[in-house]
């Protein structure tokens, strides 16, 4: 009786323990995602702070982990960036912080990919607190813009998802340099 005790709470033990994940302040991101049957690991997780406030925490996903910015962005390979918001922020906001990550990390950018910037601008939206932008690389397709879970468009180019990633794992990072070490797995 007690051995059959001792293992229906075991049994429910590990029913309600948690899902493993990487976790950092409040948010919780899986270990892997899948993504056009493409399984992609959990590289590292970064969060974006404005003063003393937290504005999102950010994983990078990738088909196998690697601190090498240049690596990673050498690789046509399907990647994902996923961005869970801490706080409400403008989509004006968002959308300038993408031109200016451009012009620190892509300073050569040519028109087009200033134009294809200028288009992932305008899908922005508010986001709220709780609520998720995701950008999706897969090659052959694109980066696929995703907000609160809801595709607003695919922009093409491998050019375009380096410039884009460049935001964040380039040589002047718009997050700060601590937020890059952590989607690079490096703290």
């Amino acid at each position: 009786m007690i051995r059959k005790y001792i293992l229906v709470c075991l049994f429910v033990l590990c029913l309600s323990s948690p899902a493993s994940g990487a976790t950092l302040g409040d948010v919780t991101l899986p270990d892997t995602v899948t993504e056009s049957g493409t399984e992609l690991k959990l590289n590292g997780m970064g969060m974006r702070t404005f003063t003393f406030f937290d504005v999102y925490a950010a994983g990078l996903y990738l088909s196998s982990h690697s601190g090498d910015p240049a690596a990673i962005l050498a690789a046509d390979a399907p990647r994902v960036m996923t961005m869970h918001f801490l706080r409400e922020v403008g989509a004006e906001k968002i959308a300038s912080a993408w031109l200016d990550g451009l012009a620190a990390n892509t300073p050569a950018a040519d028109a087009s990919l200033k134009e294809r910037f200028a288009s992932l601008g305008i899908m922005m939206e508010t986001l709220d607190k709780g609520q998720t932008l995701e950008c999706v690389y897969l090659p052959a397709k694109g980066t696929t813009i995703r907000v609160r879970g809801q595709v607003k468009g695919v922009i093409e180019g491998k050019d375009f998802s380096d410039a884009l990633l460049a935001c964040w794992i380039g040589p002047k990072p718009g997050p700060g340099e601590k937020f890059k070490a952590g989607i690079l797995g490096q703290r």
